[in-house]
């Protein structure tokens, strides 16, 4: 064993009070955290992140609160709405320290009285609202919470940073007849959906057959004008072209004469051979018996409209025709004489004129 004298213990015990001076003299604090400095038990300063030196055996650290934003739970709870409903909530709330000094001496079990503050008031808030309000409006109770419980609060040297209702779960037989409520609404607008769509369709179909009738009246409008444009157009070439074979008639020309009555009578051989009621027609169509039968004709006319030899000549017709017709060369006869002509194949028999 060692044989220390009473100088070596006095060193030695020296040299173990200035160690513990030194610890209790020099702290640090990390990142994140304030110590609050307490002389003989009275709160003096806040120590910062990093070494700081307190007074030994005088000063002593107080409480080490963490600055940084945490998390605290809100246990559910039951909630009775403005309409009788009982529902069930939880939430999670945010906050951080600002002041430790407050947060320390100013409440006590300081996370136990933030979580019963927010607990009190999400019954206040919700109590207020009905139950679909309450169920379609979370950001609106988020905010009202936040602003009630920040408040009451910031004494304390805490922000509340947020507040978040996590789930809200009505009673069974609510749940069930929201669902038959929310059926109920679905098939009402389906239904509703389904006649405007069939109003919808109906104006529709009624405006395309207004534009198809008024589409149809103008063209029978038009097709109308356009028709009486042609008839009047047609009557108009009649008229001149009766007009003109009249004042070639009055003139005494006898080619306007043969044309007349050679047009009269092709068109009378065409209606008795497109006739229903007949079944045979036997008919001269030789070109040479029908140049006669218009040669006949035009004698007559010349026959007839003669005044004394006044009028111009007809011309002659072919040596066929001549041959065939019986018209005697006389230029002129008495008034009421008959005069009975003879036409080659004409199946109309003999014609007679007075």
């Amino acid at each position: 064993m060692l044989d220390l004298g009473g100088f070596d213990i006095v060193v030695i015990v020296v040299v173990g009070l200035v160690i513990l001076t030194l610890f209790a003299g020099i702290k640090t604090v990390p990142q994140g955290y304030r110590y609050t400095v307490e002389r003989f038990g009275r709160y003096t300063r806040t120590m910062e992140p990093g070494l700081n030196i307190l007074t030994p055996y005088i000063e002593r650290v107080g409480a080490r609160l963490n600055v940084m934003e945490q998390v605290l739970d809100i246990p559910t709870q039951e909630v009775i709405t403005k309409d009788n409903a009982s529902v069930s909530a939880d939430a999670v709330a945010f906050y951080q320290v600002l002041n430790a000094a407050q947060a320390a001496y100013q409440i006590t079990n300081l996370q136990f009285a933030i979580q019963n503050l927010t607990m009190t008031n999400i019954r206040s808030v919700m109590g207020s609202m009905d139950l679909d309000e309450l169920l379609s409006n979370r950001d609106a109770i988020n905010d009202r919470l936040l602003r009630v419980v920040d408040e009451a609060v910031g004494p304390w040297g805490i922000k509340v940073t947020r507040i978040e209702i996590k789930d809200i779960a009505p009673p069974k037989d609510l749940v069930d007849s929201m669902a038959r409520q929310m059926k109920a609404e679905r098939e009402k607008r389906a239904q509703v959906l389904e006649a405007e769509g069939a109003r919808n369709a109906q104006i529709l179909r009624a405006e395309g057959a207004k534009q198809s009738a008024i589409l149809e009246a103008e063209g029978q409008r038009e097709a109308a004008f356009r028709d009486a444009e042609a008839r009047e157009r047609l009557a108009e070439a009649e008229a001149n072209a009766t007009r003109m074979v009249s004042e070639a008639i009055a003139a005494g020309d006898i080619h306007a004469i043969n044309y007349f009555i050679a047009q009269k009578y092709t068109e009378a051989m065409a209606q008795i051979g497109t006739a229903k009621n007949s079944k045979i027609v036997l008919m001269p169509m030789e070109a040479s018996s029908l140049i006669g039968s218009l040669g006949g004709i035009g004698a007559i006319a010349k026959e007839v409209f003669g005044r004394g030899g006044d009028a111009p000549s007809a011309p002659e017709a072919p040596a066929a025709a001549k041959q065939r017709s019986s018209v005697p060369p006389s230029s002129s006869r008495p008034t009421g004489q008959t005069i009975n002509v003879t036409i080659p194949n004409n199946p109309f028999g003999p014609s007679s004129e007075r």
